[in-house]
């Protein structure tokens, strides 16, 4: 059992280093996007790696690759909330609506000097430090990743492949909730084990609480 445990570690302990590498790239673009347009574009590519990856894994970039993500996680969540995610952010009318709200105004920024790129990397960089600041302002109020309950490239991801490849908890489960404690969407994930999967499509697949379980009966499926 011990053996399983710590065969989950080195794949938690890459992605924490990997998410130390991308939490500066979040940094950078918010810090410098608004002096080097160029920077903008890093946003709509990390939206459509979310999006291009959620018909796969679901969430699994949200988790593993988003740089936002990464600075929430590495950061961030030594100093947030310990409050739970509200239930309107995961309400998927409000989602839908911030989706529509914030990809709608963005499109409209764009619109107004089409042929600019400088234009354009501005309008990606204000849009992702506003929307960091929600984040910021959300995790510290409430839950770290409260503002990933209702981002609209998570909201997309959740649509596309949220029900792919859940993970799997086994009749051996103690109930001892450390698995809840771990992880970053406030997930429930120990009111599954009568069904043996956990039909959250929020979850991140960052594999934290299959480490933090003392008796090794979350796993993915194999084919994973």
């Amino acid at each position: 059992m011990e053996d399983a445990i710590r065969h989950a570690l080195p794949d938690i302990n890459s992605r924490r280093r990997l998410q130390w590498l991308l939490a500066p790239v979040m940094i950078l673009t918010v810090a410098l996007g608004w002096k080097y347009p160029l920077l903008g574009f890093i946003v709509p590519v990390a939206m459509a790696v979310g999006m291009i990856g959620g018909f796969f894994r679901g969430r699994y970039v949200c988790g593993n690759l988003c740089p936002r993500g990464s600075f929430i996680d590495r950061i961030l969540a030594r100093v947030g909330g310990e409050r739970p995610i509200p239930a309107l952010f995961r309400n998927l009318r409000f989602r839908w609506g911030v989706f529509a709200l914030l990809m709608g105004f963005m499109a409209w920024r764009l619109s107004l000097d089409p042929t600019s790129w400088q234009h354009w990397g501005t309008v990606f960089w204000s849009m992702c430090a506003l929307t960091t600041g929600i984040a910021v302002i959300l995790g510290l109020l409430y839950h770290p990743r409260s503002w990933c309950a209702f981002c609209p490239v998570g909201t997309s991801a959740n649509a596309l492949g949220g029900h792919k490849q859940p993970l799997e908890i086994a009749s051996s489960c103690r109930e001892c909730g450390k698995c809840e404690k771990v992880c970053a969407m406030n997930l429930e994930i120990v009111r599954h084990k009568p069904t043996g999967v956990v039909a959250e499509r929020d979850c991140l697949r960052c594999s934290e609480c299959v480490a933090a379980c003392p008796a090794a009966a979350l796993k993915w499926p194999e084919a994973a």
